[in-house]
């Protein structure tokens, strides 16, 4: 086999080196986009020359003082074709000193943060200006030349209202965007609460990237879930390592950090969250006073959900018993992806079968089985549409 160069100067090559080694399958809707965004890698690299004294200088054309346009692009398409790791290969490339790679929704939380901090300061009497649109536009702009953008999705009215005023200032101060999306542009925000106040930024958008769809055949990250232990045992050392492969191969890369959800004057602390999938032990969810609720709002909030270290269950724990009960029936309910390591097979785990519990709990055994199985991983797919 090949070596695999670590650093290639396009995408189209990495992608082509992969495809020749074996690593990934030949795929000709992904060498396309690759090729729309090596066409971005080009237009920057060739937009350095032009640097001049300022720090801004590189994105002005020789002489003509005014900004070098340099189109962003936008890939659409179904889950699992790729946009993340084509995302990945572009932004290690990009020649660009400042840029930066978010999910939309947290970039979104930055810049509400920094809207607030400036009305604070309006407030306090530090600034005179009192849009502060423009001043955050900047700030963003002098950490961030190039903006890429994974999973870009507008769901929130208080983010669709400002989109297009702060892009605006954005891509007049030169700004270059590149994002992935599950839909086209013209489907964002789709029936959200006063979407023709949105619309003008999708004109916005439009103006200044190129768009494209990866309609790839294949759902690679089906195949690789589908591939994936979903259900681990007994508890030793192998069994965490597979299981924090499959935590890494599902949250393919996002940051995961703490997190707590609002649940009625009190919190439901989740140990780990990246994107839509969360990571807890047995006894973050069982051995503390949570109920059916409490596991209806963590099946409705994530589309995958990790549980570790499930013991043996004995007449000692029975409540955490008909804990696990109620959890297994609200993940399998809302078809959410479950990823377990347990001490035994599913139908050993209770050691003594009694009354309505023993009823219950052959439930409980058969919905595990079920919940490995390709069927419901397609009723996932088809339900969830994401992981």
């Amino acid at each position: 086999m090949e070596p695999i160069p670590e650093y290639t100067q396009s995408v189209g090559e990495e992608l082509k080196a992969l495809t020749a080694s074996g690593a990934l399958a030949a795929d000709s809707a992904q060498l396309e986009v690759a090729g729309r965004l090596d066409r971005v890698l080009h237009n920057l690299r060739d937009a350095r020359p032009a640097k001049k004294k300022s720090a801004l200088g590189w994105l002005f054309a020789k002489g003509s003082g005014k900004p070098k346009a340099v189109r962003g692009l936008y890939v659409h398409g179904s889950v699992g074709r790729g946009k993340t790791m084509l995302m990945d290969m572009f932004f290690k490339k990009a020649p660009v000193d400042r840029k930066r790679r978010a999910h939309f929704h947290e970039f979104m939380a930055d810049v509400h943060g920094r809207i607030h901090a400036h009305r604070m300061k309006l407030k306090s009497g530090e600034t005179q200006e009192a849009d502060p649109v423009p001043p955050v536009a900047a700030s963003i702009f002098a950490e961030a030349e190039l903006l890429c953008f994974d999973e870009f999705t507008v769901t929130d009215i208080t983010d669709a209202m400002i989109l297009a005023r702060l892009f605006k200032e954005l891509f007049d101060l030169g700004c270059v965007l590149v994002a992935t999306s599950n839909v086209a542009p013209e489907d964002l925000y789709r029936d959200g609460l006063n979407r023709g106040l949105f619309l003008p930024f999708i004109d916005l958008l439009r103006q200044h990237v190129d768009v494209v769809t990866l309609d790839s055949p294949t759902d690679y990250r089906m195949q690789k879930l589908a591939s994936l232990p979903v259900y681990v045992t007994p508890l030793d050392g192998r069994a965490d390592a597979a299981l924090e492969a499959a935590w890494h191969q599902v949250t393919e890369g996002k940051r995961a950090q703490p997190a707590e959800i609002p649940m009625k004057g009190r919190t439901i602390h989740v140990p780990l969250e990246a994107g839509r999938a969360a990571r807890f032990t047995f006894a973050d969810l069982c051995e503390r006073p949570l109920g059916a609720s409490d596991y209806l709002a963590l099946a409705d909030r994530y589309d995958a959900i990790f549980v570790e270290h499930i013991p043996r269950l004995g007449p000692e724990k029975r409540n955490e018993t008909k804990r696990f009960i109620i959890l297994v029936d609200a993940l399998y309910d809302h078809t959410v992806r479950l990823y377990v390591s347990a001490a035994t097979a599913p139908e050993d785990l209770l050691t003594e079968r009694r009354g309505t519990e023993g009823f219950e709990f052959d439930r409980t055994v058969s919905r595990l089985f079920e919940m490995r199985s390709p069927d419901y991983l397609e009723l996932h797919r088809e339900k969830r549409q994401v992981i």
